[in-house]
């Protein structure tokens, strides 16, 4: 499928407002998906029954009345089986400034709005998590379209700072989360591989459904460095000097290798691996991505 021309991220930095940056990508989501309506996250069919006068037209299957001349309307499971988490990585690595237009966490933060804008507008429940080397915040799973501010208040007021610890924060986000969810991570994955893995089985232990955003600067992904410069480890303040144009090739086929290594590992605990670019516009990776999925009618 050809995508459309979605907002570029140029554009979205510009605007005002993370609420507003949201729903343009949820505009160039909806218009490029050329197919509706969107079903939700976590609402599924569960059984039918007699029409009741007050009850919603459009949940009458007309399908059933062709077929059995009575009035049938369908009924579904809401917040019963899955709930929806999103968990953001707000360490200083995700604050890395390449020169573009947002930070990794501003770009992540841009994708988890509009994607709990998405759910709430289809009556999921929908949770936000901040983390670093520990859990920093949460908000606890709600389905009004008015737990969209609280979820903002948030994301707007965090700024990455600390080190990463993605096993101490995933272990407590699972604890906190009897019930199965759908847990949506948005993290660089700058910490130990092992230290990672242990944190997704850790939710995975729980019968959660995981999605990991792997987000990357573009400058990170493309290493457009040719010159000799000193690169400085923002969470521990390491420097090392190296010669860019000389070091260039050795850094990507070691970064392709680590995609690779997570996109088996993940795939293996039946974890799904997105990785994400910062130059790429949102509404591109949703419609990419949740198009693949069954809540797309």
């Amino acid at each position: 499928m050809t995508l459309p021309k979605f907002v570029d991220v140029l554009t979205l930095a510009a605007v005002q407002g993370l609420g507003f940056r949201a729903r343009l990508v949820v505009e160039g989501f909806y218009a490029g998906l050329h197919r509706s309506p969107f079903k939700g996250f976590s609402v599924e069919f569960s059984e039918y029954r007699g029409y009741q006068p007050g009850d919603d037209l459009r949940l009458v299957d007309w399908r059933a009345f062709a077929r059995t001349d009575r009035y049938y309307v369908k009924e579904f499971e809401e917040e019963t089986n899955l709930r929806f988490y999103l968990c953001l990585d707000s360490s200083a690595s995700m604050g890395y400034p390449s020169g573009g237009p947002l930070t990794k966490f501003d770009y992540a933060a841009t994708l988890a709005a509009a994607m709990a804008y998405l759910a709430l507008g289809q009556r999921d429940a929908v949770g936000l998590a901040v983390f670093s080397a520990a859990v920093r915040e949460v908000v606890p799973p709600r389905s009004s379209r008015q737990h969209f501010r609280a979820i903002l208040n948030v994301l707007e007021r965090t700024e990455p700072a600390g080190t990463t610890d993605l096993f101490a924060a995933l272990a407590t986000l699972a604890e906190r989360a009897p019930r199965r969810g759908l847990f949506a991570i948005f993290t660089d994955l700058w910490d130990l591989r092992g230290r990672v893995l242990e944190g997704l089985r850790a939710l995975r232990g729980g019968k959660h459904e995981v999605i990991l955003f792997h987000v990357l600067d573009a400058a990170e992904e493309n290493f457009p460095f040719r010159d000799a410069a000193s690169f400085e480890d923002m969470e521990s303040s390491e420097t090392v000097a190296l010669d860019g144009s000389r070091f260039r090739d050795s850094y990507l086929d070691a970064l392709a290798a680590l995609k690779e290594d997570y996109r088996r590992e993940l795939g293996a605990r039946d974890i799904e691996y997105v990785p994400v670019v910062t130059d790429t516009p949102p509404a591109e990776v949703l419609i990419s991505y949740l198009g693949r999925r069954r809540a797309l009618t």
